[in-house]
């Protein structure tokens, strides 16, 4: 009686295990996260790097330390077919803060919280995609699955991670 009961404890926490985080999910001990993707950019997709559209595909990375303020330089953003973008330049992120790394080209701009990928093909797939976020030591900082299907139920081409 006991080690069934015992069993039947154990799949119970398994199964709470299970449904507490997304399988979608891999989470890190890491100030920095993955906030979101806008992965569908509005309109129809156009990636001229003179009137399309890239630049409104984005990732947004959020600082969610209390009290460290995290450099930028050296982390690697993914997705899984291989695509990547390195942030070579200092932007630092004050506790709390985030910045968008948008497709296209512009101003990087620590104040306007933006950072361009200086590439205008779009990375992040409209049928659902992963995104990786690496530290500069190449250790493993966030990544997060997405299907439109699951994941964006008001169909504005936005997931919300943290």
């Amino acid at each position: 009686m006991l080690k069934k009961t015992l069993i039947a404890v154990g799949i119970v926490i398994a199964t709470l295990a299970a449904t507490a985080t997304p399988a979608s999910a891999t989470e890190y001990s890491s100030a920095l996260k993955i906030r979101g993707i806008q992965y569908n950019a509005p309109g129809t997709d156009d990636n001229r790097c003179k009137g399309g559209n890239t630049s409104e595909e984005y990732v947004t990375i959020k600082n969610y330390s209390k009290t460290a303020t995290v450099n930028l330089k050296g982390y690697l953003v993914k997705d899984a077919a291989g695509n990547s973008f390195k942030f070579t330049a200092d932007h630092y992120l004050q506790p709390g803060d985030y910045i968008r790394l948008r497709g296209g080209n512009g101003t990087d701009s620590d104040k306007n919280n933006v950072v361009y990928r200086d590439n205008c093909n779009f990375i992040w797939n409209n049928t659902g995609d992963t995104v990786y976020l690496y530290k500069p030591s190449g250790a493993g900082a966030d990544s997060h699955s997405y299907k439109p299907s699951r994941d964006d139920a008001d169909g504005n081409g936005y997931v919300t991670f943290h």
